[in-house]
């Protein structure tokens, strides 16, 4: 007896197999299915794209974006986790590239804890991943790296719990701030993993904030110079 495998099941297995031109086939064929929800006890309701993108099949997610899956706004799974959170997460670098291109407001939303793509690729240690996110984040860098998630950790805090000094290091160039607390009065360096992330981390905001203070200077000796030329042209006028 020969069983017939149903169209969702079939594209499931295409998006696994990265068959990307199976996957606009089957879609096409059945435009409804463009989502297909993973309602299995451990699929959280992942959509297609979720799929592709934790997988890190940057050729379906192209196709899937093309035929309309994230219109008019960014599937959610049962945590309101993005494809992009999960690509950023996994540090699929291409795919993050190209979903943060296709829809940078993605960028900064959030799943139920809280948390963005910023915060999970700073969790899983993702540099490139990282910049490239700060790169396209709406507003800018420096505002993007100052959200906090429901108990208050910064995307610094989870650098810093995961020991991930090159992360600590982009996060602080973009403008984290060292000094937040979350909802238990714990800064970003209290978590860190190690002695090592600990002394890497506050010798990285010893080093930002010295570059600080030289930059204060220099604007106010460029002030002050400036005030001191007014002064000297009206005592010539005079």
């Amino acid at each position: 007896m020969t069983y017939m495998i149903e169209p969702s099941e079939r594209l499931r297995r295409a998006v696994h197999s990265n068959d990307a031109t199976l996957v606009r086939r089957i879609v096409k064929s059945h435009p409804g299915l463009i989502h297909n929800p993973d309602h299995s006890a451990t699929g959280l309701s992942n959509s297609s794209l979720h799929l592709a993108a934790s997988l890190g099949h940057l050729q379906v997610c192209k196709v899937l974006v093309a035929l309309g899956h994230e219109i008019p706004t960014p599937a959610l799974n049962e945590k309101h986790q993005t494809a992009l959170m999960l690509a950023a997460a996994a540090g699929h670098t291409e795919v993050v590239l190209f979903l943060s291109e296709s829809d940078p407001t993605s960028i900064l939303r959030r799943d139920i804890q809280g948390r963005d793509a910023i915060m999970e690729a700073s969790m899983g240690g993702h540099d490139t991943v990282l910049q490239i996110l700060l790169t396209y984040a709406p507003g800018g860098a420096q505002k993007a790296v100052q959200n906090a998630d429901l108990d208050g950790n910064t995307a610094l805090h989870f650098a810093s719990s995961n020991g991930n000094l090159l992360v600590l290091r982009t996060l602080l160039a973009a403008g984290a701030d060292p000094g937040k607390r979350n909802v238990w009065s714990w800064t970003a360096i209290a978590y860190s993993a190690t002695v090592q992330a600990e002394v890497y981390l506050k010798g990285l905001v010893s080093e930002v904030e010295k570059r600080r203070r030289f930059k204060n200077e220099g604007e106010d000796e460029r002030k002050g110079g400036a005030v001191r030329m007014v002064e000297e042209e009206i005592n010539v006028a005079d």
